[in-house]
């Protein structure tokens, strides 16, 4: 059996005009979890990212914190970026939106943003510049399926972000597109969702989990965007 750890990026720069780059927070927060992975005797012989900043950022992080003993085999994946949000609202809300700055318009961010994911999902809209959510879920089942068959009985660790891991999640169980987004938008900052899997099938162990951040210390660190 092999083990393969699907790892959120930290907080990311939310508001600011480059996302795709870790906040200060989103840095410590991935270095913990690295030192975490050493206390606890993990370690890992191959990681996948996707392209972005934010997931090697991640990935930079761990590494600091989990001081391997030996290199680790890193392979980039483009079907393990995230989807654009922005797009997603634009598709079913062409007029001009505000970025959010008050709890409601934040909450109003993630209503269109839900609407948004459902329409894209059923191929009921065509986000500007993206690829189909066929071929979204493509990616990251390509990814999923070359971990099962070139590294079955290792262990294997994705850096990547909320969609591609909510959507290998809701894969892998069976879930409907409705229960996909609802994993996408209740996962967390560098959560840690474990799978285990044979040359035939992943099974999900534990989803979107802060062992970490377990503690009074690091409260304040556990955030979603």
């Amino acid at each position: 059996m092999g083990n393969l750890y699907l790892v959120r990026h930290g907080q990311a720069s939310f508001g600011a005009a480059d996302y795709d780059n870790l906040s200060e927070l989103g840095r410590k927060q991935a270095a913990r979890l690295g030192e975490y992975f050493r206390e606890s005797g993990r370690s890992f012989d191959t990681v996948f990212t996707g392209t972005l900043r934010r997931h090697a950022q991640t990935w930079a992080g761990i590494a600091d914190g989990l001081q391997p003993s030996q290199p680790i085999a890193l392979k980039e994946r483009p079907g393990l970026n995230e989807y654009d949000p922005v797009a997603i609202i634009r598709a079913i809300h062409p007029e001009p939106l505000e970025h959010p700055k008050t709890p409601e318009g934040i909450r109003n961010h993630f209503r269109l943003l839900r609407d948004g994911l459902a329409a894209w999902m059923q191929g009921k809209s065509v986000p500007q510049g993206m690829s189909s959510y066929a071929e979204f879920l493509a990616g990251v089942i390509s990814a999923l399926d070359e971990i099962r068959n070139d590294h079955f009985g290792k262990n294997v660790l994705i850096a990547s972000s909320g969609g591609p891991i909510s959507t290998a999640v809701g894969y892998i169980l069976g879930a409907s597109h409705e229960g996909t987004i609802d994993l996408n938008l209740r996962i967390r900052n560098s959560s840690v969702s474990e799978i285990v899997f044979t040359p035939r099938r992943h099974s999900l162990v534990t989803y979107n989990t802060l062992p970490h951040l377990d503690g009074k210390a690091y409260a304040a660190w556990i955030t979603y965007a």
